[in-house]
């Protein structure tokens, strides 16, 4: 088919779940529009088979699953390895002779010392301090384990550090090992090239959802090569209402791309009814049954939108890089106007930002994928990615709920690069609107890295993968490390530690040192991120010099009001993992929603009641000791109205008319996102006249 010649959307085909016949577009029976009166007997089928009229013939594949060896197997396993290669008179067995490291791989290596070199020296440097400060206690349990635990932290502090550095260093200097998008900008895809565009989803808000699958569509049609591309709503939903609304929308979007001039993508829809292993069974369902049909596919989630040239320039870099098995863009927040979700589309854009280039600069062609708004390559994933639910009882066993990260790691085993393209712009999606939103998605997530951190010693896996699983459980474990870190603390000061005046001097300078150490840590990241937008000069796109500080400080302000309820609701999170509750899947609003009192008091308020229980028992004992718990106290007792506050929309829009979090995608709008606004926005004026 000529991808320029303009003709109507592509008609379907009837196909029953069973058809194995020929490929995705054979003689059409029922057009998308105008479509005669459909048969007594067709609409039998229908009442049966209803994905027999939404989808294409079915030629299957398979997608192979193999059994995790365990943790400790894993382990025994390699112990014995080594142990037979070091035996004395033994001949050590030669592996195969592996191919010279590629340019990009032995600069990898000297980055990855570069930064254990940071983590492990500012570590070490930051301990000795914290150790020197420590008053003499009766209780040398209490004293020493202070320090481990602010030796771990200390640790999982210099990463985010160093990650961000080196993303500032890119900043300024660029990276010529990373993979580049404007390398593959005169590059002509080759016409037999065909992507499956999929967007799992389940009990969405489905006017927003097709709204930003619209915009994604028509931008992807304005490229003229939309015939290389065909669309999938992948849909999981169990309720009747949800699945009737996802049809309807389905059909409309169908009807509104046919009256477009020019070659338009196929969309087609299907609804399981085997509803198994959420989102990851979901992809797995569709490679069995289309993935022989495609040489790659771009995986959405129900709040992406993509633009047509940054889904073309994705085909491009893969037809360039045929050892690359999953290229993910950076994806950039935005949409919703909250105070929350404001916030933190403004803190992604300015800081976000440096951790990304960062992290592709320490790991580039290893990198990892976050499940969505990226590109793989069909066959490798499919003979290689296949996820066998983890053996075992509880909440760290069963089906993978955070697969991204293992899929990653599978493709990368098999022999594939996973690449991050951090200069490819284009790619969106949304951020919860509101706090209590957050958490109940980092719920799910913490549970899903916990789990993987099961799989961190099986075999062949690459070293940057594991690190990946270690940095992704750390991500919640550090919530209740930094919790029993302060009720040491407390623990201390209660059992009457003080420090000895001949100590007190040393002592002093070392608090001073970790003062110091602390500040930057904690907020040289967001100084460089403001120095990067104004070296850039960027800054006239987030409202103006002033307006870019105002806007950092305030965003710095509202993070740390923010941060105690993200510790002690993570801390809560990690001990439900662990003890094996049962969790209930549930996707996060993607429309704006000002929260009720009664709601976040409802979730909120034992927090709080929590901390003022802790608070009465140590001003019982020692009215001085609660010094040390102000920091946490306070935002926790304001918890339900900070929530409820920067859920509004009013305040994120007071904002947004004063320039204040402005960030350049609302400077100046790039078209697929006020496409998708304006279908979004038409839809929900439908809503309000029905």
């Amino acid at each position: 088919m000529d991808p320029h010649r303009a003709t109507p959307i592509r008609p379907l085909r009837h196909a029953t779940e069973g058809d194995s016949g020929g490929g995705l577009h054979a003689p059409a029976v029922t057009p998308a529009t105008a479509a005669p009166a459909i048969s007594p007997r067709s609409r039998l089928r229908e009442e049966r088979h209803p994905n027999s009229v939404t989808a294409p013939p079915i030629r299957r594949g398979s997608m192979p699953t193999q059994p995790w060896r365990g943790f400790w197997n894993s382990l025994g396993t390699a112990s014995l390895a080594l142990a037979h290669r070091l035996l004395p008179g033994e001949s050590p067995v030669r592996s195969p002779a592996r191919p010279a490291p590629a340019a990009w791989e032995r600069a990898a290596t000297r980055r990855r010392a570069a930064f254990a070199a940071i983590a492990v020296l500012s570590t070490a440097i930051a301990t000795v301090l914290f150790a020197h400060a420590q008053p003499d206690s009766p209780n040398p349990w209490l004293q020493w384990g202070q320090i481990a635990l602010f030796a771990a932290l200390s640790s999982w502090v210099v990463t985010g550090f160093a990650t961000a550095l080196m993303g500032f260093w890119v900043v300024l200097r660029g990276d010529p090992h990373g993979l580049n998008a404007r390398s593959v900008q005169d590059r002509t895809l080759d016409p037999a090239v065909r992507t499956a565009i999929i967007m799992p989803i389940c009990e969405e808000h489905v006017a927003t959802v097709f709204a930003g699958l619209r915009a994604t569509c028509e931008s992807l049609a304005a490229t003229g090569q939309a015939g290389q591309f065909d669309v999938f709503v992948l849909s999981d939903s169990a309720s009747p209402e949800t699945a009737a609304a996802e049809r309807a929308a389905w059909e409309e979007l169908r009807t509104a791309l046919a009256a477009q001039p020019g070659v338009q993508p196929e969309v087609y829809y299907r609804r399981r009814t085997r509803r198994t292993h959420r989102k990851a069974g979901n992809v797995a369902d569709f490679c069995r049954r289309w993935g022989r049909d495609y040489r790659y596919m771009v995986v959405l989630d129900a709040d992406s939108v993509m633009s047509g040239d940054c889904l073309l320039t994705l085909a491009k870099l893969m037809e360039a890089n045929p050892r690359a098995g999953i290229i993910q863009t950076a994806t950039q927040p935005i949409g919703l106007m909250s105070l929350h979700a404001r916030a933190q589309q403004f803190g992604a854009r300015v800081t976000g930002r440096l951790f990304t280039l960062g992290l592709q600069f320490w790991q580039l062609g290893e990198s990892h994928y976050w499940g969505h708004n990226a590109i793989l390559r069909v066959e490798p994933f499919m003979a290689h990615c296949g996820l066998a639910p983890i053996p075992g009882k509880g909440g760290l066993a069963g089906g993978i709920m955070s697969h991204d990260f293992v899929e990653a790691a599978l493709m990368r085993r098999a022999g594939y690069h996973v690449w991050l393209a951090p200069d490819l712009t284009g790619s969106y999606e949304q951020q919860p609107p509101d706090l209590l939103s957050e958490l109940q998605r980092d719920r799910r997530w913490c549970q899903g890295n916990l789990q993987n951190a099961r799989l961190i010693a099986e075999p062949g896996m690459h070293r940057v993968h594991r690190a990946m699983f270690a940095i992704g459980a750390m991500s919640y474990l550090s919530a209740p490390l930094w919790l029993a870190f302060i009720v040491f603390g407390a623990s201390l000061w209660l059992s009457g530690a003080r420090l000895l005046a001949e100590d007190a001097g040393i002592a002093g300078a070392a608090l001073v040192g970790l003062w110091i150490w602390t500040l930057c840590m904690l907020f040289l990241p967001r100084v460089l991120g403001v120095a990067a937008v104004l070296l850039g000069r960027q800054q006239r796109a987030f409202g103006g010099t002033g307006r870019l500080l105002a806007s950092a400080l305030a965003e710095t302000l509202l993070s740390l009001l923010q941060a105690p309820i993200r510790m002690l609701a993570h801390s809560l999170f990690v001990a439900v993992a662990l003890t094996g509750i049962k969790l209930h899947w549930q996707s996060p609003p993607r429309e704006a929603r000002s929260l009720r009192w009664g709601d976040a008091a409802a979730q909120l308020l034992p927090l709080t009641a929590a901390v003022g229980v802790l608070g009465v028992a140590v001003a019982l004992v020692d009215a001085d000791a609660l010094v040390s718990l102000v920091s946490i106290a306070v935002p926790l007792l304001l918890s339900v109205p900070l929530a409820v506050i920067t859920s509004h929309a009013g305040v994120g829009t007071w904002l947004r008319l004063r320039g204040l979090m402005l960030i350049p995608e609302e400077a100046w709008s790039p078209p697929v996102l006020r496409r998708a606004r304006l279908h979004a926005g038409r839809a929900a004026r439908l809503l309000r006249a029905a």
